[in-house]
């Protein structure tokens, strides 16, 4: 089971992304597509 904080937000993108790229690649598509910081504690969910 998975628990997390209270003030932990979800993102999600719209985009197709593709999920074979590193840890880097898709911290950059956080970056750029969600003008985000991948390191903030937020979880990012990508879309194949």
């Amino acid at each position: 089971m998975l628990s997390f904080l209270s003030n932990t937000r979800v993102y999600l993108t719209a985009d197709q992304t593709d999920l074979r790229k590193s840890f880097d690649s898709l911290a950059g598509v956080g970056r750029s597509s969600l003008q985000l910081d991948p390191l903030s504690g937020h979880l990012f969910v990508f879309s194949k």
